[in-house]
């Protein structure tokens, strides 16, 4: 198939369901044949203290939500001590924009976990947390980044992208990182030899055309640096935040979604349906339209549960291996640079 254009993927967003779905699975299929990719993760999500006010957020300590907390280190490596013990082999670490925290609990936090679990890949920190730090300690974004690398953080979350229009990006996340700066900040990543994921939040006030130029922007970021592990479209949840969106996005568009990520982003190797927020089952089916990855255990996850998701707890490993085996798809374990561990 040739490169798709903006127009041409305007279009094929209208075709015949199942037609559609074919198309991406058989993109999936010649990239990675039947196997489903997903990792045995811990999330951590280590403060809800947020300077920023994001409308479609549940999460946020400084809006609805009275309980504000910011964890000790010390109970940040207890959390690791635990998962490391159940056979952990990454940490996924997000937290608010805290602006009374310090630049050395972020830091510290990262640098105490190597030290003591250096077998850990750390993906840590999105890039608007980059941004905010940055803005905050009046750093420049290479300085932050230097650090990062310097404290232990291996790869980084796709976290904060949203969507890059600017006018729906203004309504919804205004004050955040810009889609520019986002831009900056992973290329800054990639330019040191580190990878990155990338998300894409959909369901809310965008249309298809935003969904559509938001992957034409990661995919000419990825012709110049190959520095994208996976794209990770992230449905929106509805509840307990400002958007009020009433009606939630139907299954069909989600599914319609993850077959166009799939189709668009040919330079982008793997597809992730995050089951948190999409759910397993749907996360399930999305293997039959172009997704690849399942993400992992998670074990407890705080931000999208806030808003509705049914993710607080995790998966266990087990049930994990079986759901995508009873699917028909071959469950591979992997580190969080895709390399095959076990195929199961």
């Amino acid at each position: 198939m040739k490169r798709l254009s903006f127009d041409d993927a305007m279009k094929m967003y209208d075709m015949e369901f199942f037609d559609l779905a074919e198309l991406a699975d058989a993109k999936r299929k010649s990239l990675h044949g039947k196997k489903t990719y997903f990792n045995s993760n811990r999330h951590i999500n280590p403060t809800n203290v947020c300077k920023d006010v994001c409308k479609f957020c549940a999460y946020s300590a400084s809006r609805k939500n009275p309980h504000q907390y910011t964890m000790e280190h010390e109970e940040i490596l207890e959390i690791v001590k635990n998962a490391h013990a159940r056979g952990i082999t990454e940490v996924h670490i997000v937290s608010a924009h805290n602006p009374t925290a310090g630049l050395d609990w972020y830091m510290g936090a990262f640098k105490k976990i190597k030290a003591a679990y250096p077998d850990i890949h750390i993906k840590a920190l999105t890039a608007a947390e980059v941004n905010f730090l940055a803005q905050q300690y009046d750093k420049s974004y290479d300085e932050i980044l230097d650090m990062m690398i310097d404290s232990g953080v291996d790869s980084m979350p796709g976290g904060g992208a949203e969507i890059f229009d600017e006018k729906v990006r203004d309504y919804i996340c205004k004050g955040k990182v810009t889609s520019d700066q986002w831009i900056e900040i992973h290329k800054k990543w990639h330019q040191r030899g580190k990878k990155s994921n990338v998300t894409m939040l959909f369901g809310h006030v965008e249309n298809r055309a935003h969904r559509i130029d938001h992957m034409m922007r990661i995919r000419d970021l990825q012709d110049e640096t190959g520095g994208f592990n996976c794209f990770i479209p992230l449905v929106y949840q509805t509840e307990n935040n400002f958007l009020n969106v009433k009606e939630h996005i139907t299954a069909n568009e989600i599914l319609r979604t993850m077959a166009m990520s799939r189709l668009v982003l040919d330079n982008v190797p793997n597809l992730k349906a995050y089951w948190v927020t999409s759910t397993v089952n749907l996360a399930l089916i999305s293997q039959e339209f172009g997704a690849n990855d399942m993400d992992g255990t998670i074990e407890k996850e705080s931000i999208n549960s806030a808003a509705g998701a049914n993710s607080a707890n995790g998966v266990q490993f087990d049930e994990f291996v079986q759901l995508i085996k009873n699917s028909g798809f071959t469950p591979v374990e992997r580190d969080s640079s895709y390399n095959e561990l076990k195929v199961w």
